[in-house]
């Protein structure tokens, strides 16, 4: 991963990290294997979500992929049994690697926005699934493939699809080894919206322009409401809602949101 800070990103970097306008753009960066997933990449992965989560100038992350796929899950040449003196440790693998990187997504205060391109599979849909607002190619496919290969499921993604899915479908898709285009994903409810392949761009930047400029406190609290209905019984929900309300109330943004509409103006939002 290239900090912004020391110059453009290299070509061969496995993810690129720039920041613009309160942008903090994360591409994973394999296009010649559809962004495929290896030590490397995970490596540079959670160094840059890491930054973006920590940097006062980052208001809102995008999360993409290079070339013609968002991400195909992982990179199999790496884990060629006939190269191996044995089974690698996949718990220790998640923990180290791929949790940190789900975790900070999830609980960042700052919006993280996915856009997905071409295929979405294995943990590439895990890390799709944990922005807060993705957005997809109607014609991408979001690929559960684990059972074919062996495994149960990573990444986080059998939480994101019980959440987004309900238990039964989200048992099916896995145990199948099913998939989903994004038109049926947004249908599902899995995401939030797809658009024709032409028009994924401009929606995508639509999105984090209006992000950046959003007050911080309010988007924070949404976030973290959000994540607390799916949790909490409601006593405690209703005490974590004005708990944030409080919060986003105390803000300066708020003042400036109240001045704004009494004097038919934009806000202009710190």
């Amino acid at each position: 991963m290239r900090d912004s800070r020391k110059g453009p990103p290299h070509d061969r970097d496995p993810v690129l990290f720039t920041v613009d306008g309160g942008i903090a753009r994360i591409t994973l960066n394999r296009p010649d294997r559809l962004n495929a997933v290896t030590g490397e990449l995970m490596r540079a992965l959670g160094a840059a979500v890491e930054e973006a989560a920590a940097r006062e100038d980052v208001r809102v992350i995008s999360l993409t992929g290079a070339g013609r796929g968002f991400c195909a899950g992982q990179d199999l040449s790496e884990r060629d049994p006939r190269k191996l003196d044995g089974p690698l440790d996949l718990a220790a693998i998640q923990r180290e690697l791929f949790h940190p990187v789900i975790r900070t997504l999830r609980e960042t205060p700052k919006p993280v926005v996915a856009c997905v391109n071409g295929v979405a599979a294995g943990a590439g849909a895990g890390f799709a699934l944990a922005a807060d607002i993705v957005l997809a190619d109607a014609e991408a496919k979001f690929v559960f493939s684990f059972a074919k290969m062996g495994l149960s499921v990573d990444a986080g993604l059998g939480r994101a699809l019980v959440a987004g899915l309900g238990a039964p479908r989200a048992r099916a898709l896995l145990m199948l080894g099913g998939a989903l285009t994004g038109a049926e994903a947004e249908a599902a409810g899995l995401i939030w919206r797809a658009v024709p392949a032409g028009e994924l761009g401009s929606a995508h930047e639509d999105v984090l322009i209006r992000l950046a400029c959003a007050p911080r406190a309010a988007l924070s609290g949404i976030k973290a409401a959000v994540a607390a209905a799916e949790v909490e019984p409601l006593a405690e929900y209703l005490a974590t809602e004005a708990a944030l309300q409080g919060r986003a109330g105390a803000a300066p943004d708020y003042a400036e949101g109240v001045l704004a509409f009494l004097e038919k103006r934009k806000p202009r939002f710190g």
